[in-house]
């Protein structure tokens, strides 16, 4: 993807409090990057290169990984594993995997294998423990996945310790209000990739301009018969929210589609972690 429709890659800093963090885990760093979309189109040699510089010279405590490695085809993931190899962390590479990557019956294992075999940490349902007891990471199945399951994981977990979660999609913080989540990470949206300043993300008002057109009209045009509501709530597209007594927050993502970013760039977040 030329960098004419992706932009300059940004690096987006915040501090999120957590209630009862320990004093031992303040100021630990974290780097989240997703939405890779690595298929030889959607992510350039350079934007992976950048993004990947820009990690280590924040020399995170912790790097976290939220999903879409690819589009569809598998093959891309040993070549963009041989790369994310590089990335350094004081605590370990954790991922969860988004909806791209089981696009195929295989997807899931390929992709999962590549990555361990780096020494990434892919969670599927599952808690690990980078900073000890005190500070559990859970990684979801994606939403889209017949295997998502949240109940079975955040049942584990004891409600008076903080935590931190990583699910692909932004929808799910809608359902994970039923339990105690101090930082959601997500992804999946990139952003909206084309957002309009004051108004948001352009498909927000795409379904409103397709039902004022005809049917027949719309059946002459095939962009307008795609579905490009791939969440619901696109008030969380990007950035920091509160969702109940949950955060959540969304990176806009490193790979683009067609018809490229406006006012959208590609993204690694650096998170620095308080007691609140």
């Amino acid at each position: 993807m030329h960098w004419l429709l992706s932009g300059p890659l940004s690096i987006e800093r915040l501090t999120v409090k957590i209630a009862d963090l320990p004093a031992s885990l303040e100021g630990k760093k974290l780097v989240q990057m997703s939405d890779f979309h690595d298929d030889g189109l959607r992510l350039s040699e350079k934007m992976l290169e950048q993004a990947i510089a820009a990690n280590n010279r924040l020399k995170p405590d912790l790097v976290l990984l939220t999903g879409d490695f690819v589009t569809t085809s598998t093959e891309p993931i040993h070549k963009l594993a041989s790369r994310l190899k590089q990335l350094k962390s004081q605590a370990g590479i954790y991922a969860v995997l988004g909806n791209h990557d089981i696009y195929y019956k295989h997807s899931k294992s390929e992709i999962t294998n590549a990555l361990t075999s780096i020494g990434i940490h892919v969670l599927w349902n599952e808690i690990a423990y980078p900073f000890g007891q005190e500070l559990p990471l859970v990684g979801l199945a994606d939403y889209y996945s017949r295997e998502f399951n949240p109940t079975v994981v955040m049942n584990q977990l004891n409600p008076d310790i903080p935590r931190i979660v990583l699910s692909h999609n932004p929808d799910t913080a809608e359902l994970l209000q039923e339990w105690r989540v101090d930082l959601q990470l997500s992804g999946h949206t990139h952003g909206g990739q084309i957002v309009i300043p004051g108004l948001g993300p352009i498909l927000v008002g795409y379904k409103k301009i397709l039902q004022n057109i005809p049917q027949k009209v719309r059946c002459r045009f095939p962009c307008l018969q795609k579905n490009y509501w791939i969440i619901r709530h696109w008030e969380w597209s990007q950035g920091l929210h509160q969702i109940g007594s949950n955060q959540l927050y969304v990176n806009r993502g490193l790979g683009t589609y067609l018809p490229g970013r406006l006012f959208c760039p590609p993204e690694v977040t650096e998170i620095i972690l308080q007691r609140a």
